[in-house]
């Protein structure tokens, strides 16, 4: 029996193992980095270690600190979440030699299927069906023109050329044509060395949009393999998933038990024990090839629990104490239809730039069928470290429409103030015809511009009113705190003069400001916006955080939430951030003409050029590192750099004058 668990993780994974832990009264270890310290994973825990430093690298890839946390803590098992050391086997390797209990198959299941060239070979001999493949063991590894033959008789193009270790879309080309394979394995080999250190590739043929569609596994002890049916997770930015559902709508009866027959014999094929997903990459003739085994529990496991009404950590946790599955996994029975959606602190319009801040508040309504597993909270710190997923928003309904409808609906009205989100992104995709026909694949967000689907398409009318409701509040704040005449109603003046002004700028627009002019008379607010008069503006309450006003006849209540000079403000018509304006700016704020600013915040990994050099327009001047993401920021023309302001290892704020590059005089 287990004990006490040390859960070597963090965010909304290590708080959702923790909840089922603390159920079979199981004691619970946290670690936390410097930047998680208020985290709210950490209280969630009995104790807590504190692993020094912020990158992953210090903290929580070190398997040596994770073991000597729980030999300190006197944990007797180990989960290890997903991502991080998940599916590294020397963790679990290391776990079983400090007698630490690894939630997870063995070190020999995790090695063979960490490379992907070595599962599909193991793929291959069980009879599941693989897409035909060649290796290259490192750039230097082959012959170019003999690559090309084999190429296009063995596999035919287009081609895909991958990492054999690793993912997130590293080490990853797509070659349309001979000419241009060589090239294209050269710099997939350097990239996939660097990011995982080990240059091995392989090409296969490379499918058109297909769908990405999985099957949950599990396995135990005593022989038992299941499958527990299939997730749809065609919705990807970036390689990476931000909208999964069970079952797929893609896939019936005849094509789900092809599916789980393929992922169980796989399971058996290696000797799997615990939670697994078997990936595979579905054409829209119903084929279906091998893409790979995660050996751990998926981010979007909830769906799975959901349509199955299973916990998946309590079987990890049983199977883990060497239980048998129980009947009601062996005879699992699909339950209606769920939809996650990952919230993440990312600028969508700014091609997904990663985001940080403080979360000023995170409410999500309470609707039937909704469940939120969340790693943070009001007041949480978004930092640069660590992956941007903030939360995970699920749906659960009778039929894929109800889900959708319900999780739709339950976004819309999420408040989240403080960072920069996909929320309207998701919201949209939700309520998209295509979405909702089941239509998707994973060229989804090449089809629809993400920067469309995130704008809300009443932004003119929106901000508009969210404009003037923001300044009524604040008015309405200046009045509560007013010291002399308290008495008097908000706006009163004894002689009438000119109207209050306020001006804003609008979060997410590129230079959009709005300018707000009003006074009262009598119930109404005579009030124009950037000049235009709106007419029939008639205020029925007003106090710093809501505002009741008509419009042409039309009532609404709007919702403010003020940090600063920034204003939160949310409304049936969707949600709009302002920044108020100084009235006189400081002359000395200006940037200077030629300034390369910070697009995101981020790590200085790389400053490429020196002062004073000669630089053509696009060369890389500094390189950013955040959230597992690097972004290049170059010359904007061609001229001389007279100033560098960062160096490696610094951490900046979007906004950052990097450096400055004029046009040679």
């Amino acid at each position: 029996m287990i004990e006490k668990l040390l859960v070597a993780n963090r965010g909304e994974i290590a708080s959702r193992v923790m909840r089922t832990a603390r159920e079979m009264d199981i004691r619970c270890v946290a670690v936390f980095s410097d930047a998680d310290v208020d985290a709210p994973f950490v209280a969630d825990a009995d104790e807590a270690v504190h692993l020094p430093g912020n990158s992953p690298s210090e903290t929580y890839l070190r398997a040596d600190l994770l073991v000597e946390a729980a030999r300190r803590t006197g944990a007797d098992a180990v989960h290890p979440g997903y991502g991080f050391l998940s599916e590294n086997a020397a963790f679990a390797r290391a776990c079983a030699e400090a007698d630490l209990v690894f939630v997870g198959p063995s070190p020999e299941v995790i090695e063979a299927m960490g490379s992907k060239i070595t599962a599909k070979e193991l793929m291959s001999a069980a009879g599941v069906p693989i897409l035909q493949s060649i290796t290259v063991n490192n750039e230097a590894d082959f012959d170019a023109k003999e690559l090309g033959v084999r190429t296009g008789t063995e596999i035919g193009y287009p081609v895909l050329v991958k990492a054999a270790y690793g993912g997130g879309g590293r080490g990853m080309r797509i070659v349309h044509r001979k000419a241009d394979l060589a090239d294209a394995v050269v710099g997939a080999c350097r990239e996939a060395a660097a990011a995982f250190g080990d240059g091995t590739v392989f090409l296969e043929r490379y499918v058109d949009s297909p769908r990405h569609v999985e099957v949950q596994i599990f396995g135990d002890a005593h022989g038992n393999v299941v499958h527990l049916f299939e997730r749809e997770c065609s919705i990807q930015r970036r390689y990476q998933k931000i909208i999964e559902e069970a079952p797929s709508p893609a896939v019936d009866e005849a094509l789900r038990t092809k599916l789980g027959e393929a992922a169980v014999a796989a399971g058996k094929a290696i000797g799997y024990v615990g939670a697994g997903t078997v990936e595979f990459v579905l054409g829209a003739d119903g084929q279906f090839a091998f893409l790979e085994v995660n050996t751990r529990l998926q981010v979007e496991h909830p769906v799975t629990e959901l349509v199955t009404k299973l916990d998946l950590v309590r079987l990890q946790l049983t199977v883990a104490e060497g239980l048998p599955l129980p009947d009601e996994a062996l005879f699992a029975t699909l339950n209606g239809h769920a939809v996650e959606t990952r919230l993440y602190a990312e600028d969508v319009s700014a091609g997904f730039l990663p985001a940080t801040g403080t979360v000023h508040a995170f409410l999500v309504p309470e609707l039937d069928g909704i469940r939120v597993d969340a790693g943070v909270a009001d007041g949480s710190v978004v930092s640069v470290h660590y992956d941007p997923m903030l939360a995970k928003v699920i749906a659960h309904g009778h039929t894929r429409d109800d889900a959708c409808r319900r999780l739709a609906r339950t976004l819309a009205e999420t408040r989240l103030h403080g960072v920069v989100t996909n929320q309207t992104l998701l919201v949209n995709i939700l309520r998209e015809p295509e979405f909702r026909s089941g239509n998707i694949d994973t060229g989804y967000l090449t089809r629809h511009d993400p920067a469309e689907l995130s704008a809300n398409s009443s932004i003119r009318g929106t901000v508009r009113l969210h404009a003037v409701a923001a300044a009524l509040a604040g008015q309405a704040e200046r009045r509560a705190e007013a010291s002399v005449l308290a008495t008097l109603p908000t706006g009163w003046r004894n002689v009438p003069n000119g109207p209050q002004r306020t001006r804003f700028a609008v979060s997410g627009a590129e230079e959009l400001e709005v300018g707000v002019a009003y006074r009262f008379v009598g119930d109404n607010v005579l009030s124009e916006v950037d000049g235009e008069e709106l007419p029939e503006l008639v205020l029925r309450s007003a106090t710093r955080d809501h505002v009741d006003l008509d419009l042409a006849g039309v009532r609404r209540t709007v919702r403010i939430a003020r940090v600063g000079d920034t204003s939160y403000v949310d409304s049936p018509l969707g949600s709009t951030v302002l920044h108020e304006l100084p009235r006189f700016p400081d002359p000395g704020s200006r940037q200077a003409p030629g300034s390369l600013l910070a697009p995101m915040p981020g790590t200085v990994v790389r400053v490429e050029v020196d002062e004073d050099e000669h630089v053509a327009a696009g060369t890389i001047v500094v390189v950013l590192e955040a959230m597992k993401m690097e972004h290049s920021v170059t010359a904007p023309l061609d001229g001389v750099v007279r100033e560098i302001n960062v160096k490696i290892d610094q951490t900046v704020d979007t906004g950052a004058v990097l450096a400055v590059v004029e046009e040679p005089t």
